[in-house]
Formats: C-alpha cells, sequence, structure tokens
C-alpha cells in the first residue's frame, strides 16, 4: 500500500489550517502576528526541502504544529472555545490554551533542532544531544516572550495584558517559558527513539 508523503501532507494541512485561520479571526492583527512565525517556518521547510529534507516525523510534528498556532490567531489563545468550555466544566482558572501552544513551542521544535543537529552537527544521541536541544528551545521561547513584549510597547501600550492573554496571571511569561521546557524534554525522552528510525528510512541521497 503506497504511503502518503509526509511533506505533501505537511503542506496540505498547513494550506487548509491557513485559509481556514484568515476567516473572520477575532483580530487580523493577532492573526498576523501569532502566524507569523509559523509561515516562516513552513516557507523555511519549503526552501531546504531539495537540499535538506526532514524526516517524516518532523514533517507531521510540523504539521500538528501549524494547526495549533492557526487555532490560536483564529481565536487568540485566551479565547480558544474548546478550552473555554474545558474552563467552565471543570471550573478551571483560566483558558490553557495558551499553556498547550507553549508545551508545543517546545515539544516540536525539539525534534528539528535534534535532527538539524544528529545530521549536520554530527552529535550522537546522548545527554549533550538532548540538553542541547532543549536549551535551544528554551531560549527560542524566551526571544518569542521578548518579541511579544515588544509588541505591546510598540503597538498595544494601553492593553497589554489582554493582547498577550495573560488572564489575570502576573508569572504568565514565566510559566510560558516553563511550559515549553517541559514540552522540550518530554520530546527528547518520548521521540528520540522514533525520531531514529524515522530518520533512517530517509534515501542515501536525502540523508
Amino acid at each position: 500500500m503506497h504511503r502518503p508523503d509526509p511533506y505533501r501532507t505537511f503542506l496540505a494541512v498547513a494550506a487548509i489550517a491557513l485559509v481556514w485561520s484568515a476567516i473572520r479571526p477575532k483580530d487580523y492583527g493577532v492573526w498576523i502576528f501569532e502566524l507569523s512565525l509559523g509561515l516562516a517556518g513552513v516557507a523555511f521547510l519549503v526552501f531546504t526541502r531539495r537540499r535538506f529534507p526532514f524526516s517524516g516525523l518532523v514533517y507531521g510534528l510540523a504539521a500538528v504544529h501549524f494547526v495549533i498556532l492557526a487555532c490560536g490567531a483564529h481565536y487568540t489563545y485566551a479565547e480558544m472555545p474548546l478550552f473555554d468550555w474545558l474552563r467552565d466544566t471543570f471550573h478551571l482558572s483560566r483558558n490553557h490554551f495558551d499553556r498547550v501552544g507553549h508545551l508545543a513551542q517546545g515539544f516540536i521544535p525539539a525534534m528539528f533542532v535534534r535532527e538539524f543537529l544528529r545530521r549536520v552537527g554530527g552529535l550522537r544521541p546522548g545527554a549533550l544531544l538532548g540538553f542541547l536541544c532543549v536549551s535551544v528551545c528554551l531560549a527560542f521561547s524566551a526571544f518569542y516572550e521578548i518579541l511579544e513584549w515588544w509588541m505591546v510597547v510598540e503597538f498595544y501600550p494601553t492593553s497589554g495584558p489582554d493582547w498577550l492573554g495573560m488572564q489575570g496571571d502576573p508569572w504568565d511569561a514565566q510559566e510560558d517559558m516553563l511550559m515549553a521546557l517541559i514540552g522540550a524534554t518530554l520530546s527528547i525522552l518520548m521521540l528520540s527513539s522514533a525520531h531514529e528510525r524515522s530518520m533512517a528510512a530517509l534515501s542515501p541521497t536525502q540523508g
């Protein structure tokens, strides 16, 4: 049975999610900001396809991540309806979709970093590789928080907490970075073996 090409599947999922998210989002300014890095990631994967095709696992994770980003861009992370329902049904303190997004911000890019370090950096599986992957993801999460802060200062100085989706939590930025740290760590612990198999499935000309 012919298996679907992970790269083409990723592009199809990203295209559908992009079109859906662009239909009457809550705020087009938020939509542009939240999807800008995701679209940059899609462009990167398209332009590197010939020289450096990634493993099927990485393309699959990229599709999942883009869907999460598209949902956050469409609804905003603080007002995603499913998580509003979870909040109200289980009497939670807040809409936790933002936490899911930041968990994914560590969990999914960790495999991108791991593949690059394995295939280009020549690092072997082990503690050092895992540490570097987690460190890069945590650094990116911190950069993202700084970028959000800059956006608020420049464009939303009177509505920063609402725009950031802090939901009354003064430690929101720190907790977001913690979620990225947890996500990256879980990714390395849970997916490293599957990632090795996925990279091994690449043809000699691809690897």
